[in-house]
């Protein structure tokens, strides 16, 4: 698409300026079934019987209790989380373990230099010349060059000279994509008359524009005396598609610093009803707005606007944090006061005493739970790609038949977690540390395992055996549904090891609200193994005692939030908190 400015006498002055083998210990094979069922007459060798024991919640309590508490120095300390003892899923956990464990490096490519320098000053028409004909990339000199401009924020007039050459040698004809890439680069350096300019002539030669170019003169006009016309192009936008999360950010901005507040609320709504996600500077708009206001209507939607970050599980960040904290202190007469600050192992704010919400579901959440599961990951799943149904369904009856478990053990993927360690021995001592206390033990395997090797000692699989329940499904099954399925079976006050974090699981969730207590869950009954030395006690990270959302009793409010300098990824929540109280 291109763009011919006939009829202009001077282009310069036109512009201005990203197995089923499984048993339970103490019963036998013949107890459960007929002889041959299932072809299970001949296996016995492959385990060891054990007297179980009746469930052992107290034992499995005192696990974990265990497990929040690092030894001499830090039994009596319950105060701040110091990044060794951060459990699996705090912000920037997964960070500092990949540092922990660097893989190998690949070799550096070293960095692409500039085929050319980028002007500092406007060119004129020669010495744009002499820069083409200095290019030798493949890709269109216009085009490189504008794009570079872009990146590494060029002058506007640099950039006007370029179209100014461009338009001169071609008839007054200048492509579309190089009138956006000038429009954002007069966009992002708000040159507001520049960007008026790119508005008049688009609207005179195009009778509509793509997404990317309207969303980039919406951007450019909300500044402007002109701000109403970005509404006009948000339906514009409309006619063709859903605007996105950034084109209503740009028209609530817009609205609120002409102080049409009406109009930002209403966009507001219209944006949830398409189900799109604010952005967090959208929603720390409406607070920054809000400051020294005394409205209560006004009031009770910034509330809202707190109950739907719980509602969704959504963070904001440290400077909305502070906007919150500020509009709060603000209102006149409400006398509240914030701080920041962390929550204690035990789930008690460590700024005003208060204990946050338990992480534990309740008993009608954990069975709406379990059910979903078995629906749709354990029954409804994609795991019989690589599990058949008959595996699957003779696990059941494994599970079935077993009491239940205090832990459930991903041994393979426990086996593997220390690469210089022998993989039965990892996975020998750490079923020997549990079984010590008396629980109730399930090792979920593979059949290789029980093929004596160099990484997989008979002895000590044969210890395991005797020590745990075992599961060793075929080598190409999926070990996931087997676990989830046996930790929920077992109920609440079960507990499951293993370094994989779920994600594919939470995803085939059918909705948000089941995603949502599916981590909840995960995060109160997943054990993470953190340290092994040679011939140590096998340390465990603490499991959380509270929900990480946002949280009120009425006269006070929990906000965690993102530090502006922790990378926290999606399956990670913040440790820092904004705690508010009211005055009394």
């Amino acid at each position: 698409m291109t763009l011919c400015f006939t009829g202009v006498r001077s282009f310069p002055k036109f512009w201005k300026s990203n197995s089923y083998l499984g048993l339970c210990p103490g019963l036998s094979y013949m107890s459960l079934f007929p002889k041959d069922c299932y072809g299970i007459r001949n296996q016995h060798k492959w385990f060891s019987l054990k007297t179980a024991s009746p469930q052992n919640t107290k034992a499995t309590n005192l696990l974990i209790a265990k497990a929040r508490y690092r030894r001499k120095g830090n039994e009596s300390c319950d105060k701040q989380v110091s990044p060794e003892s951060s459990h699996l899923f705090a912000a920037g956990a997964a960070k500092k373990r990949s540092q922990m464990n660097p893989q190998s490096k690949a070799h550096a490519l070293p960095p692409v230099k500039n085929i050319i320098q980028l002007p500092t000053k406007p060119l004129n028409s020669e010495e744009w010349d002499k820069l083409q004909e200095d290019f030798k990339g493949k890709a269109n000199f216009e085009d490189w060059i504008i794009s570079q401009m872009a990146h590494y924020n060029s002058s506007v007039d640099v950039a006007k000279s370029l179209l100014a050459w461009v338009a001169a040698k071609n008839n007054g004809v200048v492509g579309y994509n190089l009138l956006v890439k000038y429009l954002y680069l007069c966009v992002f350096q708000k040159q507001t008359s520049e960007v008026f300019d790119i508005y008049e002539i688009m609207k005179a030669r195009y009778k509509s524009l793509e997404s990317g170019g309207t969303s980039l003169l919406i951007r450019g006009l909300i500044h402007s005396d002109r701000w109403r016309e970005a509404l006009l192009l948000l339906e514009d936008i409309k006619k063709v598609m859903t605007p996105s999360k950034k084109n209503y950010n740009d028209c609530i901005q817009g609205a609120l610093l002409h102080q049409d507040v009406n109009i930002a609320w209403n966009l507001y709504k219209e944006m949830l009803c398409q189900d799109l996600i604010p952005m967090m500077e959208t929603l720390k708009a409406f607070f920054d707005f809000g400051k020294d206001i005394k409205d209560d209507q006004y009031s009770n939607k910034l509330v809202d606007i707190l109950l739907y970050l719980r509602n969704n599980q959504l963070y904001p960040g440290e400077s909305f944090a502070q906007s919150i904290k500020t509009w709060f202190e603000s209102v006149p007469g409400e006398q509240w006061k914030g701080q920041f600050t962390i929550i204690q192992k035990s789930g008690q704010c460590s700024g005003c005493g208060k204990t946050i919400e338990s992480i534990h579901l309740s008993s009608e959440e954990y069975e709406y739970l379990k059910g979903k599961i078995m629906r749709d990951v354990i029954d409804g799943g994609d795991q019989y790609k690589k599990t058949t149904p008959q595996e699957l369904k003779r696990f059941k009856n494994f599970v079935k038949y077993c009491p239940p478990f205090d832990i459930v053990i991903d041994g393979l993927n426990v086996a593997k977690m220390f690469p210089k360690a022998r993989e039965s021995q990892v996975l020998s001592n750490v079923v020997s540390q549990l079984a010590k206390q008396n629980l109730q033990v399930l090792v979920l395997g593979r059949k290789h395992m029980l093929t004596p090797c160099a990484r997989w000692r008979k002895e000590e699989m044969e210890k395991v055996q005797k020590q745990a329940s075992c599961f060793f499904a075929d080598n190409i099954s999926e070990d996931d549904p087997f676990l989830l399925y046996a930790t929920l079976h077992s109920g609440s006050h079960c507990k499951f090891i293993t370094k994989d974090l779920m994600r594919d699981h939470k995803a085939c969730l059918p909705d948000a609200k089941t995603q949502r207590l599916f981590f909840k869950w995960q995060q109160g009954h997943q054990l993470a193994i953190i340290s092994r030395l040679p011939g140590s006690k096998i340390t465990f990270q603490h499991i959380l005692s509270y929900d990480t959302v946002v949280q009120t009793t009425g006269d006070s409010w929990h906000i965690p939030y993102d530090e502006d300098l922790v990378e926290r990824y999606s399956y990670e929540v913040p440790t820092k908190w904004l705690c508010l109280h009211r005055k009394t």
